[in-house]
């Protein structure tokens, strides 16, 4: 599978990522679709401390255990969580992301973490203070990168300014092109790489997306009504491309430059296999445009 560089910090990510959130707590379910996905060249597995309450990066540490140096990890900090109450609060300060990294390579059982991210963000974090909390985790070795999760482009241009940040994941799919307007651009001119979260829009532009669009989108999605869900997958359904609607979505999100890796979630086998039976060469320049044209794209409110 290709692999592309992670902003400007040298470290290769594959274009696909397995979004681990969607792995559930059976671990021997877990670790056979781990192991299959990096069979078939996946090498970024992503998770979140939050998922699961410290669960899920529990199970990921467990899979990989012998295979660290096949993955390339990643995962989240900023919510500051109870595991046995399951409360949990948004909490960027330094004192927790020093605290937080801690916790999540002690259930990863790693000594590192490839890529750490902050679980969000606003305009009212002490993102100065945050910042410097991630790059003295670089400094001492507990990161070898960091970024955001985020889909507030007022928040993501701060991180542009005042950081380092090597990527920023964010929703970004054929049905939802906000990141096209204010922020694809943007990111590349500085060197800082987006993993594409969602860009099956929930089943809706997968291989079964005409069963999702009626089970899913019965109400709408975004600000796309049911009639244009429907409408899309008529229309997609019967552009130049010849893969399957599900390979076409992957290959929209993975076109611009700015954009790494497309992170999917895989609950079983079958959908792993869906997600990476085909070979995702470059989509061409003419599908591209027509996909656009196709499509109506929609705007970012003004997030803080």
């Amino acid at each position: 599978m290709k692999e592309n560089q992670l902003g400007k910090s040298g470290i290769m990510i594959s274009a696909l990522t397995l979004g681990c959130m969607s792995l559930g707590i059976d671990e021997k379910k877990a670790k056979n679709i781990i192991d299959m996905a990096l069979e078939r060249g996946i090498t970024h597995l992503d998770t979140a401390d939050l998922y699961d309450f410290g669960t899920n990066e529990e199970i990921v540490g467990k899979a990989i255990k012998g295979k660290r140096d096949k993955v390339v990890l990643t995962t989240k900090v900023g919510n500051h969580f109870n595991k046995e109450t399951k409360d949990w609060h948004w909490d960027p300060s330094a004192k927790h992301i020093t605290e937080g990294v801690k916790d999540s390579l002690r259930r990863l059982q790693t000594d590192y973490i490839d890529f750490y991210m902050l679980h969000g963000g606003t305009l009212d974090d002490p993102i100065d203070e945050s910042i410097e909390a991630f790059e003295r985790l670089k400094e001492e070795g507990y990161i070898r990168s960091y970024g955001i999760s985020s889909i507030r482009p007022n928040v993501i241009r701060e991180y542009v300014k005042r950081s380092t940040i090597d990527a920023v994941m964010m929703q970004y799919s054929i049905f939802d092109r906000r990141p096209e307007e204010e922020l694809l651009d943007l990111l590349h001119a500085n060197g800082i790489s987006v993993l594409a979260r969602g860009p099956l829009a929930k089943g809706m532009l997968s291989n079964q997306a005409k069963q999702k669009i009626e089970a899913k989108g019965s109400e709408g999605y975004l600000t796309h009504s049911y009639d244009d869900l429907q409408k899309y997958y008529e229309t997609l359904s019967k552009t130049t491309f010849k893969g399957g609607l599900q390979e076409l979505a992957l290959q929209y999100v993975l076109k611009h430059p700015a954009v790494a890796s497309a992170v999917f979630g895989s609950s079983s086998i079958e959908q792993l296999k869906a997600n990476t039976g085909f070979s995702l060469e470059e989509l061409s320049n003419e599908t591209y445009l027509e996909i656009q044209q196709l499509v109506k794209p929609i705007q970012y409110e003004n997030h803080r």
